[in-house]
């Protein structure tokens, strides 16, 4: 699993490529956090390279977000599309984290 930070405006975007799985999970959690910045902002991780999610992978994004919650980020995920989505919206993620169909529509959202 490979993640590539960049910087939109005051947004981070987050790509993900590969499996978030029992393997990979505790690496997604450190990736995404050492890339937070200090000052605040959005955040957007986009799932479109990932093939394959775990309920491992799935704890993961839902520690990833609600520790940017609690610390005043805005966190959604965009991208993730056919298996990698139906496990999402069948674990009803899409009711508790911000989802969009893509980056132009997240950054859209988020203003930047």
């Amino acid at each position: 699993m490979e993640v590539k930070v960049s910087r939109h405006n005051n947004t981070l975007i987050a790509e993900v490529d590969g499996r978030i799985d029992g393997m990979t999970a505790r690496e997604f959690e450190e990736k995404i956090s050492a890339a937070i910045p200090e000052d605040g902002g959005v955040i957007v991780c986009d799932l479109s390279g990932v093939s394959y999610v775990s309920s491992a992978g799935l704890r993961a994004v839902l520690v990833v977000a609600k520790r940017l919650s609690k610390d005043g980020y805005a966190f959604s995920v965009c991208g993730h599309s056919g298996p990698v989505a139906e496990v999402f919206r069948i674990s009803g993620f899409e009711k508790i984290i911000f989802m969009h169909a893509n980056q132009e529509d997240a950054l859209a959202e988020a203003g930047t």
